[in-house]
């Protein structure tokens, strides 16, 4: 996606995309995985971690990511794909590899649906499995 695609997105939802932003967003976009604040802090050495943040929280805010929790507690943010609202939660698993620390959306297995019991109210739903990444297995047993 270039920079005008990335501006019509950002404008979808109701964002209005400022340099800062559309750097951010390209971020998300070309790492083709979920990141974390610290990793993207690394790579986008032009800004620092509390412009990010307020970027991330605006996009969060509006729909434009949707985060969760890796198996060591850290939030990861990743690009939503959706045009209207993000029901995140109820789409897909996140992988995390224990090996190389790395998060991974698996799209083709979804969250199976939870059903609370009377006085809960559910406000989001979050599916973490962790183990080993197939890169990982592979390197080990070779």
């Amino acid at each position: 996606m270039d920079s005008p695609q990335i501006v019509n997105r950002l404008e979808q939802k109701g964002v209005k995309p400022t340099a800062n932003r559309i750097l951010v967003y390209r971020l998300l976009q070309d790492a083709g995985q979920p990141v974390n604040l610290t990793e993207m802090e690394e790579r986008l050495g032009t800004l620092d971690k509390s412009s990010i943040f307020r970027v991330i929280q605006l996009f969060a805010k509006k729909d434009v990511v949707h985060s969760f929790i890796d198996g060591r507690g850290i939030v990861n943010y990743e690009l939503c794909h959706h045009t209207d609202t993000c029901h995140h939660g109820n789409d897909h698993i996140h992988f995390y590899c224990e090996t190389c620390h790395q998060s991974f959306c698996i799209e083709n297995i979804h969250v199976p649906m939870v059903t609370m019991p009377s006085g809960y109210s559910m406000r989001d739903v979050s599916f973490v499995v962790k183990g080993e990444c197939p890169n990982c297995a592979q390197r080990h047993s070779s």
